[in-house]
């Protein structure tokens, strides 16, 4: 006698189109359910994305050619100051420093080394669109070298076209954090959390915390912290580390 088995759901199909933007709005609400309950899931979607920007790197590359010529033209209309090199993360962090508190806890550099590390940009959730786009392709070359002051003015650039581009926002609002401009870095980061229908909620409420972190409003950055510890996130570990720290 033959037994039946429920064959389990093979998701590849369906992330290529998730991730394509190709799914119809009953695709979505099913897909978006799954995801709310199935962590694997998720980063499996996340890794998929990173594999496309691998694939569509061949492409980027040769946009890098094209570089020059557009920056000539554009200093012409608007000059831009070009520094590959960048200061040393170490050195960056021993100036770098934060109070976190209940008892007010100096947080210095060094220790935010081991709770932070750079965003990595990942496939472009539009990205037939963004690779056309030559300001968002400028945008991604200037953040891929750290030239975080420039990748902010170009993502600008393209949010002032399409200001519910969320990938580009969250792009902003990391360039900024990196510059320091935690105000405009924070402003991003609730934009992304007020959308609530994107792919980016958990690295905004990270970032979000550590922006608060960075201007010294620990209440904010507890309460931010403490939901994201109790939540399923990626950086849930990390957030419960930093609130042992603050007691």
């Amino acid at each position: 006698m033959k037994e039946n088995f429920i064959k389990p759901i093979d998701f590849s199909y369906f992330i290529e189109r998730y991730n394509s933007g190709e799914m119809n709005e009953a695709e979505l609400t099913w897909f978006r359910k799954e995801l709310d309950g199935n962590e694997q899931l998720r980063r499996e979607v996340e890794l998929r994305k990173k594999a496309d920007m691998v694939l569509k790197n061949h492409d980027v590359i040769q946009l890098r050619s094209k570089l020059s010529n557009i920056e000539s033209k554009r200093a012409a209309e608007e000059p831009v100051k070009i520094r590959v090199k960048r200061i040393p993360l170490g050195y960056a962090a021993a100036i770098a420093g934060f109070i976190l508190v209940s008892s007010i806890f100096l947080f210095n550099g060094r220790k935010l080394d081991r709770f932070y590390k750079s965003y990595e940009v990942t496939s472009p959730s539009r990205s037939q669109q963004a690779i056309l786009n030559s300001d968002y392709s400028t945008a991604i070359e200037f953040y891929n070298i750290r030239d975080y002051r420039n990748a902010a003015l170009y993502f600008s650039k393209v949010l002032s076209e399409d200001p519910k581009y969320m990938e580009s926002t969250m792009l902003y609002g990391v360039s900024n954090f990196e510059i320091k401009d935690y105000p405009e870095a924070k402003h991003s980061f609730m934009k992304v959390i007020d959308d609530n229908d994107n792919l980016f909620l958990e690295d905004a409420e990270w970032y979000l915390a550590l922006c608060y972190l960075k201007t010294q409003e620990t209440e904010k950055a507890a309460d931010v912290l403490d939901q994201i510890k109790r939540s399923e996130s990626i950086y849930k570990k990390d957030a419960a580390r930093i609130m042992r720290k603050m007691k």
